[in-house]
């Protein structure tokens, strides 16, 4: 038992025939991927679409990065719901992270802990924190600076 964090990227695909043939593509694509042809899943719906969700930053127990998603994303509402992300919250949490790593000495102040009790791990600002922080600066620079998710939606869960 932990905290354990979850950032998804979530893409909608169509293959409807007023589409872009390259969108109608993709859809297509997605399908074969998971072993599926059109044939078999147009029976069951006339409706060519669906979304594709990829888990692309995880984090276990880094609680400060956790309680930005609560205060910034969730309006104060800790309940492992799932929450929209928009891109420009990710950006500003990039942000936040290299102030935090330029200068350790604002990390309670921009970044502070969360003591959501024994299983959210560490509450003191030591290695494991800031090795927390840096985690997250790689993590979301990677998927901030990739071209190919910059149609994509972002969406937070925690577990814990």
């Amino acid at each position: 038992m932990g905290l354990d964090m979850y950032l998804s990227a979530r893409k909608y695909v169509s293959a409807y025939d007023f589409k872009p043939i390259n969108e109608q593509n993709e859809y297509e694509e997605v399908l074969a991927s998971v072993g599926l042809e059109r044939k078999e899943v147009s029976g069951l719906s006339n409706t060519p679409s669906g979304y594709v969700v990829l888990t692309v930053a995880y984090w276990r127990k880094d609680n400060q990065i956790h309680n930005w998603f609560v205060q910034n994303c969730q309006d104060g509402v800790d309940e492992c719901q799932l929450t929209s992300v928009s891109r420009e919250q990710l950006v500003e949490l990039v942000g936040l992270c290299q102030q935090v790593s330029d200068d350790h000495d604002k990390a309670e102040e921009l970044l502070p802990v969360s003591e959501g009790g024994f299983f959210f791990g560490s509450y003191e600002y030591d290695e494991w924190y800031f090795q927390g922080v840096e985690h997250t600066i790689k993590m979301l620079k990677a998927i901030l600076d990739n071209p190919k998710f910059a149609d994509w939606d972002f969406e937070y869960q925690s577990s814990w």
